[in-house]
């Protein structure tokens, strides 16, 4: 039995016990980390070097980039060097740095996505309101105000969780310091604290995604009455991109938090965090590109200078 005041490491849960599969869970994840870098890295470049791409769609989404490269870079790495070396540990200080950074992070995208749901909202609803309403300074306010949020909520959930005594040892049943794992070794009755910030964290989530939906019901309506066929195609293909993201990253983060814990297993547990915090971030860059030919004409552009 063990005091949290007392530990100085935790023990993450290793993929495999076997040489040869750790260094393939190495070798898989450093793929992906990789692909994650590049991808979100020349989404970055291509919006800061090109100033035609100098729009509010854009610099949210540079935003939402440096976001995917650092919640990506919170978990992936540890675990990828403990398989490297057949290690299991992180140090106590290390551990919550990862809870809050995690939490930081994924609490901003939330925030984010919602401030890119309105910036698509007034771009088609309100088009003839859009330089009034989007103007630089509105925009870097949205985005400073989503980091904020990301912020504060990491703040308040990082200072609950290890303030909670731990007297259940220091195993940690996942890859990387999640907060639903550390307050399984947390002491009886202890964890009531935390809950009442989850559930404040909820609520504010949940308005964020009521929000996304109610400014997509609004798109579409006023989508499929424009006349024009083009007219229509290009108004869904400003939203599809962002539509794909927010599903896949609401998704989830709602099955890894939300789902009974009578569904709750170590190996369900183990791929559910895979999906929501290494896949979002490999896969966004790739959603974002693929239908924006503003975006893949100045990658290519860039491509092209850089072979010159």
């Amino acid at each position: 039995m063990s005091n949290s005041s007392s530990l100085n490491e935790f023990l993450l849960l290793a993929f495999v016990d076997m040489r040869k599969l750790q260094l393939l869970h190495f070798s898989l994840f450093l793929g992906i980390y990789l692909a994650a870098l590049l991808g979100n890295s020349l989404i970055i470049t291509v919006i800061v070097c090109e100033h035609h791409l100098h729009t509010p769609m854009y610099f949210f989404l540079l935003n939402l980039s440096l976001l995917d490269l650092g919640s990506i870079s919170t978990t992936v790495p540890k675990s990828m060097a403990n398989s490297l070396w057949d290690t299991r540990a992180i140090s106590y200080l290390g551990c919550a740095a990862q809870v809050f950074l995690l939490v930081f992070l994924l609490s901003a995208e939330c925030s984010l996505l919602t401030v890119m749901a309105y910036d698509r909202y007034i771009a088609i609803c309100k088009p003839l309101h859009y330089g009034s309403f989007m103007g630089s300074r509105a925009c870097v306010k949205m985005a400073a105000a989503a980091w904020a949020s990301g912020f504060l909520n990491a703040l308040l959930h990082t200072a609950n969780t290890f303030s909670i005594p731990l007297c259940q040892g220091n195993a940690v049943e996942q890859f990387f310091c999640e907060i639903p794992q550390i307050l399984k070794l947390s002491c009886s009755d202890s964890y009531l604290r935390e809950l009442g910030v989850t559930v404040v964290s909820i609520c504010l989530a949940s308005g964020c995604f009521i929000f996304i939906v109610l400014s997509y019901v609004q798109i579409f309506t006023a989508v499929l009455r424009i006349p024009s066929e083009q007219g229509r195609h290009k108004a869904f293909s400003m939203c599809l991109p962002h539509l794909a993201v927010v599903s896949l990253f609401i998704s989830t983060v709602l099955v890894a938090y939300l789902k009974p814990p009578s569904l709750s297993s170590p190996s369900l547990d183990l791929v559910v965090a895979v999906l929501y915090s290494v896949v979002p971030p490999a896969v966004n860059p790739l959603i974002y590109s693929m239908r924006n030919k503003e975006l893949k004409d100045a990658l290519r552009k860039l491509v092209q200078c850089q072979h010159q």
